[in-house]
Formats: C-alpha cells, structure tokens, sequence
C-alpha cells in the first residue's frame, strides 16, 4: 500500500508556507532601506520553487548560488558577468568586508555585503520552511511569530499591517486545517488512497475559512473595551520628569530659528524641490557653530561674498579627498522658497538665471542668491559638484594633536557652554576610551546611540526645562528625539574630546520617484519638508569637515573608502619618501594619488584579496563537506552496517543493525509506541511499505533476543532484507 502523500497537497501547503513569507519581506521595503524588493521576492519565488520540487541538494545548490550572483552582478557590479572586472571588483569587495568583520567595523559594511548576507537568509528560510511545512507538519510556531511580527510593525512603526493580517489569517487557518488533516493520513495510515487524492476535503475547509473571514469582516464589533497601551506608555514617560517635561514646540520642515529646540512637531509630506541626481548625498544649506545649553546660534553675522560667472569657491573638505564630479538638477515646486541655495557636498559651480547673483558666506556655508538686491530663491537650477569620498585609513591617522588646524577653527568649533553638565563629557570619554584617533572616536559616538536603547520619536518629545541641558536631557533622561537631539548630542560630546565639530542643516535625499532606465542614467528624487535634517560634521586636518550621521533610522550619505594597501606602501623599505607622511602633509596626498595607479598598488591589493579569497573559498569547501556529511549520514551509516553483516552474521552484528533500523524508522515518524509489540510494529511497517521485510527481521532479533539462539537465516537472506527495507525507508 502506498501512503505517500500527493505532490498536489503537499505544493498546496508550501505555497502557504511562501504567502506567509512574503508577508515578512513586505514591509522591509518601508521600514528599512530598501529600493529593489522586486528582486529579493523573485529570489524568493526561485528558492521556494526548487525546494517544492525536491530537486536534489547538489543540483538546487549552485542553482541557488548562481542566482543570487546574478542578482548581485544586476544591482552592484557595472562589468560584464563573470569578466575579469567582475571578479576583481566582487574580490575587493570581499576582502573589505571581510576587513571590517574582523575589525568589528559593522557600520563599514557595504550594501552589496549585507544584500548577500539578506539573500542567504532567503536561500536558509525556504529549506528550513520546506522541513517545517512538509516533513515536520509542525507550521503553529511559524504563524504565531508571523502575527507578533506583523502586530509590531503595525504599533512601532508607519507600516500598516491591517491587510496583512488579514491575508495572514486566512493562509494560516487553511495550512493548519490541510497540516492536521495530513498529519491524520499518516497517523492513521488510512487505506483509502482515492480519499487522500480526491479534492473533496478541501471543499468543507474552504468553506469554514471565507465563512469566517466574512462573519469577522460584517459581523459588528465592539468599540476597544481597554484604552491603548502605547500612547499610556509613552505620555507616562514625557511626565516623568516633571511639570512642562512633556511640553511641545510644534514646527515643520525647515527652520531658521535653532534656539531653542526641542519638542515635538507634525509631519509636512509637502514637496519642496525636485533634483536629478546620479546618486544619493545631502542637500547642504548651512552650519551653526555656538551651543548655547538650548539650541545652536552663529558666533557673528554671515559675511557674504559675491562668486562670479557662478563658481563656488567654497571648500569643505581637501584636495587630497578622493573626488568624482557630477551635475544635478534642482527645480522647486510652486511657490516654496527658502531664500538659501541647496547644494550638494564639494559644489564648485551653479548654473542660476542670468538676472540672479549668488553670495556665499565661507563661514557656514550659506549660499543666497540675490536679484537687484534682494533675496531670491530661482525656480530651476544646475550645480556642478564634486561628490568626495573619505578614506577611512587616513582619517584614522589623525590622532589628538590640532597643532596643523587654521587659525581660530579650533576655539571656534570646540565651544561648549561653562554650564554644561560634566557627565556629558565623561560620557563622552567613557564611549571613547578604548579608541585611539578621531575617526573611531566619532565613529564609536555615532553609533552609540543605536546601542544603547535610544528611540526616533517626533511626538511627545520633551521640551528641556530652564534648569536643563538641551543634550544632558536627551543622554541621560528622555533618550528619544529626532534629527536635531541626535545630532547636537554628537556635536557637544566630539567638542567635550577637544574635537572640533559643527552642526549642520539641509535636506536627506529623498525619495526617488522616477528611475533611470540603466544604470548610467540619473534619477529624479522629490524631497519634501518631511526631508529636513540635521547631522554632524568633524574637522580632520588632513581631509577637512567629514559628515557623520548619528540619528537612529539614518545612514550616512557621505561616500568612504578603505585604502587597504596603503599602510603596506607606507612601510615598505623601497619606499623611504612615504614613510613619515606626517613630515609632509602638504605633498603626500597627492604621491599617494599618483601611486593608486602604478602596478605595485595592483599587485599588492590583489595579493590582499587572493588571501581573502582562500579563507572563504576554504571555509565555503568545509560548509559544503559538512552539509554533505550531514545529507548523507543515513546512507553512509546504512552502507556501513550492510557490509558488517555480510562479513560478521552474528547476533551482536545484527542487533546493532536492527536498532539502527529502529532508529531511522524513528526519526522519519515512525517510531514504535510504547503499548506496541514488535510483532505489531513489524506488521505496520511492512503495511505501509508493501513488503515482508520487517517482520522476518523482527522474527530473527525476537529468536535471538527472547530464545537465545544464534543461528540465524541464511546470511545471504538477512543483509539483504535489511538493506532493502533501509532503502525503501531513507530514499
């Protein structure tokens, strides 16, 4: 008799097990930092459909693996698949990330790294969904964890989950009705193969499923018997600290007032401008540099200068960054002004209507176009920009000398009001102390508040009172804000390490509304009020103002890199004229530039990455010997007995053979129960597998076992029995 439940039933219960999948990638795209979603769900769909078809593992595994590189090569590598471009920039890639593994740089991962490290995930889940659905038929912890999830989401978060819940509910109570009906097949192993293949049953399980999604949707509800906890919650924590703590300043979008800040404010979704851009990056407008204990002011009044024909002479960072130019299009919508030029990082020129005069205060970064005299904000304009990427391994040079910083940086942008509370700069200290230059100090502030239980919350923001510290309120009482709590806090605590930072304002790039149709064309974004911002910058002589991005929910638009060779440069003994670049700080940027060229650069990055390579590829070869260790132990251990009993027919041979046959019966759900006899066990054994195999092999062990005797069948008669039964049950 066949028991072997139909491929249709079994397709049936694992497309539940992917609709229920989806519902977890659903919401990634709108609470994470993700732009091709598509793409993932369609890896998605491949994963799922092979492990439906039961294609076998050394066939499904470089499938898998081939598509998830096709996937990487169509989303981040510009040359053509699998050319000699493509390996060096994947091998660079690797040997980076794996760098920053090792040195515990997370933040340092790229976006290919982590879209690999999320395609893994897939490629894990659909085997591990395929065990849970079909082989195991134990689907409740899967479903339950699918509804905590979607009931998060839709509490914490701006993801609406009350249609997912919906399609949740209905693809659960069908998967757990066709599980427990499955289950009773087997339990059962009911003789009446025409009922397992017939579609009848499904017919009362469809209509108990619509019948009560329909009462639940029509039925009346009553109104919430319990007030919301959320809202409880978080008003008793704006109360906490006090009358007036949980106080309001409401504001929108962008502001010119920073004096006071503080509180919460409503959203405004309303669009500002338009940009055609080649990339994401900040829309700088200015910078603050005093900090009062309430908000930012200037130290003086802007100082505005006229720039001819339209050049920008306005320098954030140095010669020596690593640069690409780019022009983008702004167009501003209706009729909002800002009076100011946004601009992205490195701007050296703006394209404006003849009839306009742009002005720039070097200061802080103010740009402002003027017509006849007067403020003016141009409908449409063009900016020339060199887009500048920060190498990480000369940032990390800079230790705590500012003996080479111009003149009056430091006093200026090291300023903290006297009557800032000490623990704001020993926390500072405390955060930093296991890190010895500037750029993982700003880095460990950066990320400390991601670590450390801080929460992005626009609403019920507290305002300080007058006795309080803007940021001594925000570390140590509240721990929740927006752009402007996160950002001023890593200001005040760089400049309490004697690390000259300022605050700046501008826009985030907003959302992409229109996408080029390849790869080198320039995509539209529209940026809305909703998109004003406030980040970080911190003073590095050597490379100038470099942008940090500590708000939880942001990343860093800025672009860095990891000259990872350049340190095996500097020492090199055939290199004397690089091996104290602090003598010459002035000349060693540009020799280094020249040298990313030269052949020695080339070989030594590639001797980098080959090493790379062998740790993973050997670490890959172990995993895949592992797993195949692990898919074959059955066989293996099976062709091992087989043969022990064809050299030694004895009982003790036997009886290790006859337990282990009891053993896989076991782990295929089919073990004996405890009320059973062997006799009985035998018979249903052989009932579902068609055969009289396991009842002579249970006679012969109950002749050895309850009779002492030792002569068994012919030894030609035994092994074979048993490997025959073994094959029938592990194939």
């Amino acid at each position: 008799m066949n028991t072997r439940i139909p491929f249709l039933y079994t397709s049936l219960l694992y497309i539940c097990a992917f609709v229920l999948f989806l519902e977890w990638l659903y919401p990634v795209q709108e609470i994470g930092d993700v732009t091709n979603l598509t793409v993932f769900i369609l890896y998605t769909l491949f994963c799922f459909s092979l492990s439906m078809l039961d294609v076998k593992w050394w066939i499904s595994f470089p499938l898998k693996g081939i598509g998830m590189l096709v996937i990487i090569d169509a989303l981040f590598v510009p040359a053509s698949f699998l050319s000699g471009a493509w390996f060096e920039r994947v091998s660079m890639e690797i040997g980076f990330n794996v760098h920053a593994l090792f040195s515990q740089q997370w933040f340092e991962l790229t976006s290919m790294f982590r879209s690999v490290l999320f395609l893994i995930m897939i490629w894990m889940l659909s085997y591990l969904l395929y065990y849970w659905f079909i082989v195991m038929k134990r689907i409740f912890v899967f479903i339950l964890l699918t509804f905590i999830y979607l009931s998060v989401l839709d509490t914490f978060t701006t993801y609406d989950a009350d249609a997912a819940i919906v399609r949740t509910f209905v693809v659960s109570f069908v998967a757990l009705g066709m599980t427990n009906f499955l289950k009773m097949i087997d339990g059962e192993s009911l003789r009446f193969s025409w009922f397992k293949k017939a579609p009848m049953w499904a017919v009362p399980l469809a209509v108990m499923v619509m019948f009560a999604v329909l009462v639940g949707y029509a039925a009346p509800k009553f109104d919430p018997q319990w007030p919301d906890p959320v809202p409880f919650i978080r008003s008793a924590a704006d109360n906490a600290g006090g009358p007036g703590a949980g106080s309001a300043i409401q504001k929108v979008g962008y502001g010119n007032d920073d004096s006071r800040l503080g509180g919460g404010f409503v959203q405004d979704y309303s669009v500002i401008f338009q940009a055609v851009a080649k990339n994401d990056h900040y829309w700088r407008v200015e910078t603050k540099d005093v900090y009062t204990g309430k908000g930012w002011e200037k130290s003086s009044e802007p100082s505005f200068k006229p720039q001819q024909n339209g050049n920008i002479s306005l320098e954030t960072f140095q010669n020596s960054v690593e640069t690409e130019q780019w022009t983008d299009t702004v167009s501003f919508q209706g009729d909002k002004s800002l009076k100011k030029l946004v601009y992205p990082y490195g701007i050296k020129q703006a394209e404006m209507p003849k009839d306009l005069t742009l002005l720039l205060d070097s200061t802080y970064g103010e740009i402002r176009p003027e017509r006849n005299g007067e403020a003016a904000n141009p409908a449409k304009y063009s900016v020339t920009y060199e887009k500048p990427s920060f190498a990480i391994d000369k940032l990390r040079e800079v230790r705590g000398g500012n003996s080479d910083l111009p003149e009056g940086l430091q006093e200026r942008y090291t300023q903290l009001p006297a009557s800032l509370p000490d623990r704001v700069g020993e926390l500072a200290e405390e955060i930093t102390s296991d890190d010895d230059n500037r750029y993982d100090k700003a880095r460990s502030i950066e990320t400390y508040f991601g670590r450390s239980g801080f929460t992005y919350q626009i609403k019920n923001v507290p305002v300080p009172k007058e006795d309080q510290d803007y940021v001594d309120q925000f570390l140590f009482d509240s721990q929740k804000g927006y752009c402007d709590n996160y950002s001023t806090s890593m200001v005040v605590m760089l400049r309490s390490l004697d690390i000259p930072a300022r605050w700046v304002k501008g826009f985030t790039s907003g959302e992409v509304i229109q996408s080029g149709d390849s790869t080198d064309d320039y995509d539209v974004y529209e940026i809305t009020n909703a998109n004003a911002h406030s980040w970080v910058e911190a003073y590095f002589p050597g490379s100038g103002w470099v942008p940090f991005e500590p708000t939880q929910g942001f990343s860093n638009l800025a672009d860095f890199h990891m000259n990872i060779d350049e340190t095996e440069q500097d020492d090199a003994p055939d290199a004397p004229e690089t091996e104290t670049p602090e003598n010459q700080p002035e000349e060693t940027p540009e020799e280094d530039t020249t040298k990313d060229t030269t052949p020695e650069k080339e070989s030594n990055s590639a001797s980098f990455d080959i090493n790379w390579w062998y740790v993973l590829a050997g670490a890959g070869v172990l995993l895949l010997f592992s797993f195949i260790v692990y898919k074959m132990r059955f066989r293996w251990k099976t062709a091992y007995l087989f043969r022990k009993l064809q050299r030694n027919n004895d009982a003790k041979t036997f009886q290790e053979a006859y337990h282990y046959l009891l053993k896989v019966l076991s782990h295929q759900r089919l073990a004996k129960k405890p009320d059973q006899t062997l006799r009985e066990f035998s018979k249903q054994i052989d009932s579902r597998y068609n055969t009289d195999a396991m009842n002579q092999l249970t006679r012969n062990y109950e002749r050895m076992l309850y009779k002492n005797e030792l002569n068994l069948d012919p030894a030609d008669e035994l092994p074979e029995l048993w490997k025959q039964l073994m094959r029938q049950i592990t194939t």
